[in-house]
Order: C-alpha cells, then sequence, then structure tokens
C-alpha cells in the first residue's frame, strides 16, 4: 500500500503535462485561426517579436498561414529581401 504514495503523484502529474500540452495547441490553434482574419492581431503579434510589416508582408503572411492551416503542399521560407547586394 505504500507504494500508492508515490505511483498516484507521478501518473498524476503525466496525465496532467499531456492534458496541459493538448489545452494549450487547441489554444493556440483557435489564436492562429483568428489571425488570419484580424490583420490588426497578426500586426500586433510582429510588433511585439519586434517586427514592423507593411501591407505587402501582412497580406504574404496572412496567405502562409492559410495555406499551412489548410494542409496545403509543404511552405518554402523566404527570408525579408532588402534589396541590397551581400558582400
Amino acid at each position: 500500500m505504500e507504494w500508492y504514495n508515490i505511483v498516484i503523484p507521478i501518473v498524476t502529474l503525466i496525465v496532467g503535462l499531456v492534458g496541459g500540452f493538448f489545452i494549450g495547441v487547441f489554444y493556440l490553434r483557435k489564436q492562429m485561426e483568428k489571425m488570419q482574419s484580424d490583420p490588426e492581431m497578426l500586426q500586433k503579434m510582429a510588433k511585439q517579436m519586434g517586427y514592423n510589416l507593411n501591407n505587402k508582408q501582412m497580406q504574404r503572411a496572412q496567405s502562409m498561414m492559410k495555406n499551412q492551416q489548410g494542409g496545403g503542399g509543404q511552405q518554402k521560407f523566404i527570408p525579408n529581401q532588402r534589396g541590397g547586394k551581400r558582400k
């Protein structure tokens, strides 16, 4: 009977971590869906990360998010090109 005092807290911790992970993933997906239709929310997130997106970049980000949710082909990341030449 003494082993219950060790096993039950460990099992409870594991179940809590797994449940919390799935709840977090569900919440994050819902937030990403909201950002697709709300460009202000996407702009706010970008500013929090230190980016200032113009309209073209905003449209590209929204289309990338829609393509990823739709399960389309694999996305290729294209970094921000500033027009300068590399040395």
